[in-house]
């Protein structure tokens, strides 16, 4: 979605006058998500300018959040993170997509198994929560059982506060796109996706965290507390798979 767009941290100026307006016409704002990708690239000192700003302008502010790599993540010092944390970036979005390293590789992650381990450890270690999302297809037919266990173990590693499933859906005119037209990767069926939500679900061991499939490109919008609710949600998992409980159609899913 960024393919069209040339990465660039705005002027502080351009932000912070956002942010002035953003107060005058939502004043009793509670939640600010920081946009675009990659935000937590920012320099540890744009961000605490822009932390403060929200601070003064938001009186209910009680959480900032942003998307963030694991690169991201490893490149700030563990006092870094601490500073973020105490101005008010509370909680990071994490994609690993996937805990294959073949597959992280070959979707050109730049991040790694143990990579996105360490950086969940900082992260919490700083006292900011973590959303991570994995992305349902994304090994293709060739390894979607890697995929699915390897993704498990990682949201086992990682304890989330949050997790989400997203399903792979394959936009013409990308690389990827090619790759299939190519015979070089096999989008794996809607029913073999949900054995990877399946498993993702059964085998991952987070400590407590809020689970979710509600995003559009998904094909079973469900979720839940794991581990408390691991039994329910599989058991709906297992009844679309068995075709008692209908999928999403083709032509109601969308990025």
């Amino acid at each position: 979605m960024y393919r069209d767009k040339t990465f660039r941290v705005r002027p502080l100026r351009d932000s912070l006058d956002d942010l002035q307006l953003a107060s005058r016409k939502l004043p009793h704002t509670e939640k600010v998500f920081v946009a675009d990708g990659d935000a937590l690239a920012m320099t540890t000192e744009h961000w605490l300018s822009l932390l403060a700003a929200m601070k003064k302008l938001f009186p209910r502010l009680r959480q900032v959040s942003c998307y963030a790599t694991a690169e991201n993540v490893l490149e700030k010092s563990p006092e870094e993170l601490a500073q973020l944390r105490s101005a008010g970036l509370s909680l990071l979005y994490i994609g690993p997509e996937s805990g294959d390293d073949k597959t992280l590789k070959r979707i050109v992650k730049g991040a790694t198994f143990a990579d996105h381990e360490l950086a969940a450890k900082k992260a919490h270690a700083a006292g900011m929560r973590i959303s991570v999302i994995m992305l349902l297809g994304a090994g293709g037919t060739e390894r979607s059982a890697e995929h699915a266990k390897e993704s498990a173990r990682l949201v086992t590693a990682m304890d989330p506060e949050y997790l989400a499933a997203l399903t792979l859906t394959i936009v013409p005119g990308t690389p990827m796109a090619r790759h299939v037209e190519k015979g070089g990767f096999v989008l794996p069926t809607p029913e073999a996706m949900l054995g990877e939500l399946r498993t993702l679900v059964d085998e991952c061991r987070p400590t407590n965290a809020l689970f979710r499939t509600n995003h559009a490109s998904n094909y079973l919008p469900t979720g839940g507390r794991l581990p408390g609710d691991r039994q329910r949600i599989v058991s709906i998992i297992d009844g679309a798979l068995h075709g008692s409980i209908a999928l999403r159609s083709e032509h109601k899913r969308g990025l």
